[in-house]
């Protein structure tokens, strides 16, 4: 069982930066795939972002490639999102996920799932 809190998130002007955290519990942290999606109000489901147990390896969602960056501790059991130059758009709830897999995340057969954390673009 792995629990998932999230953090970080808040208001921010358009061409800002935002750094989430995700927190896990759990000794099993650094066996598991992790992830980030989004969801804005009235819209589906977004993939954000997804590292392997490793570090070694990162997926983007084609909206925020060059400009978000997911990274993790795992000493710390701690997965993180940084994103620069947000836009409006980015407007959203972020969720922390574990999965198998990058690609078991990308395709949202995540295992668990954080609470979520506000992130608000103002323009």
């Amino acid at each position: 069982q792995v629990q998932l809190v999230e953090s970080g998130g808040g208001l921010v002007q358009a061409g800002g930066s935002l750094r989430l955290s995700c927190a896990a519990s759990g000794r099993t942290f650094s066996s598991y795939a992790m992830g980030w999606f989004r969801q804005a109000p009235g819209k589906e489901r977004e993939f954000v972002a997804a590292i392997n147990w490793s570090g070694g390896l990162t997926n983007y969602g084609d909206s925020v490639k060059g400009r978000f960056t997911i990274s993790r501790d795992n000493a710390k059991n701690t997965v993180y999102l940084q994103m620069n130059s947000l836009k409006p758009e980015d407007t959203a709830v972020y969720y922390c996920n574990a999965g198998a897999t990058r690609a078991a995340i990308i395709s949202g057969r995540s295992e668990y799932w954080g609470q979520g954390t506000q992130v608000t673009v103002s323009s």
